[in-house]
């Protein structure tokens, strides 16, 4: 993973070809896992065919790398528009003439020959594109947020087990429920990473109340009581949207959860097995995360919260890169990389733990924030409006810290995700919040014009709302906006 140091253009081209190459096998891993018949099938209206990510995958990357970059012709540009995630959403992919398997393999196959031999001519610098290997980064990025997006599918699929991991740590403890993040200012964003995306940036300062929030992820033990309290028929928890959506579409447990016999059970990539109660809960939608935390007399944490708690440094007054430091993450750091397949329980991970004593704030479960998608002060899209400009708005909420299944070159403490707030494929949970003294109502809004204050509303203190979307979201071109 690169560092914000990394400027020896050898040591970057070497760093940019392991990553490809990570990249790569992760995909090779998630589309051989299946046959043809499987690859071609749309296994959820909410997904592509494993098909189409593929040649995606192969068809960004001519149009960053070799295109852009590097000034070639293109390859195959009658199937530009097949592949463009904005002209087909993800229902109509099935009845496209797609590439079938082979072909599509052979196509990224050709592309990434042709863009080693670019990266190994490049100079890396003299272009803002080639600055440090951003394009490179990006279209490792990309590729790992794809096989993110393939994860899901294959959780969505039905059939046999066909994605095996090793279990994670187990936690070690006990912790306290929550930790104090004092009142005060921090550096929120970054103009150092080389790699940021543009809704990271710039970086800017952020004036905060105190606040205390959950030191972990809510488990599913937690939630199992609000379910058992009534929580889902309730409608005092809930959102007046939320509560529409969850009467409309029936909601009664996270998605994949079913009751048998007094006891919960769950679906994972083809096992069914009790829900383990020390486990972050897991696919549970903003309007749910939101209903929790009223229910238990706490709120979402807002985006700014979330991102002081994981990355403020109160002995320096710096941000970090992680909650850790600034060393990239290792596997004693966070549950990243689809090393686990699964959240590691509550408690896991000491060596990340932020300097406010949160943990898991990196991997495991996103999390949900109470804020809406927006730009911070002085946004400037780049390289293209469509990455992230299109979508801010209050029909989007921001997720923080990545998942299991999110790879540590595609995570940071600046990474902003972004869904619908009705979504629950992904790999999200949350932790709730509560302020340290009553607010005023100046508190409760935002310091920078970038809806980065406390949040505020509902009968606990719950967070704001959003609406019931069916398109294509995902915030990293993943799981949910922008594939």
């Amino acid at each position: 993973m690169l560092n914000a140091d990394r400027t020896d253009p050898a040591l970057l081209r070497d760093l940019i070809a392991v990553e490809l190459l990570a990249a790569r096998e992760r995909t090779a891993q998630l589309t051989e896992a299946v046959d043809d018949a499987e690859l071609v099938a749309q296994h959820s209206p909410l997904m592509s065919p494993l098909v189409w990510d593929l040649a995606h995958i192969g068809n960004q990357e001519e149009l960053w790398l070799l295109r852009n970059v590097g000034g070639r012709d293109p390859l195959h540009p009658e199937i530009d528009p097949l592949y463009d995630a904005f002209e087909h959403p993800r229902a109509e992919r099935p009845r496209l003439p797609l590439l079938p398997p082979a072909e599509a393999r052979a196509y990224a196959h050709e592309v990434r020959g042709r863009v080693l031999d670019l990266l190994a001519a490049s100079p890396l610098e003299g272009a803002p594109l080639l600055d440090a290997g951003f394009a490179f980064g990006m279209i490792v990025q990309h590729e790992q947020q794809h096989d993110e997006t393939m994860l899901i599918t294959h959780q969505l699929r039905t059939g046999p087990a066909v994605l095996d991991a090793p279990p994670p740590p187990a936690a070690t403890g006990p912790l306290p429920a929550e930790v104090l993040v004092p009142a005060g200012s921090f550096t929120m964003g970054t103009d150092t990473e080389p790699w940021a995306l543009d809704n990271e940036r710039p970086a800017h300062p952020v004036e905060l109340p105190a606040f205390w929030l959950d030191t972990t992820p809510v488990s599913n033990g937690a939630y199992q009581r609000f379910i058992a309290d009534g929580g889902y028929r309730d409608r005092r928890w809930w959102a007046p949207e939320g509560w529409a959506h969850r009467m409309s579409a029936g909601l009664e447990a996270p998605l994949f959860w079913r009751q048998e016999g007094g006891q919960w059970l769950r679906r994972r990539f083809g096992h069914l097995e009790p829900v383990p109660e020390d486990e972050p809960v897991l696919h549970v939608s903003w309007y749910e995360a939101d209903a929790y935390a009223r229910w238990a007399g706490r709120r979402l944490p807002t985006e700014a919260e979330w991102e002081k708690a994981a990355r403020h440094d109160p002995a320096t007054g710096r941000s970090r890169r992680f909650p850790w430091g600034d060393a990239a993450p290792g596997p004693e750091h966070a549950n990243l990389g689809q090393r686990h397949l699964r959240p590691a329980p509550v408690g896991a991970y000491p060596e990340g733990e932020s300097p406010y004593g949160a943990r898991q704030l990196i991997g495991d479960v996103w999390e949900w924030t109470a804020s809406d998608f927006t730009g911070y002060p002085g946004f400037a899209a780049w390289p293209y409006r469509e990455y992230s400009e299109v979508f801010f708005g209050p029909e989007y909420k921001v997720l923080r810290g990545g998942s299991f299944a999110v790879a540590p070159v595609a995570c940071r403490g600046t990474f902003r995700n972004w869904d619908y707030p009705v979504r629950r494929q992904i790999f999200a949970g949350f932790r709730t919040a509560r302020d340290a003294e009553p607010r005023t109502a100046r508190d409760a809004e935002p310091r920078t014009g970038n809806g980065a204050g406390p949040g505020s509303g509902g009968p606990r203190g719950g967070a704001g709302s959003g609406r019931d979307g069916s398109g294509d979201g995902w915030g990293r071109d993943g799981s949910g906006a922008r594939a």
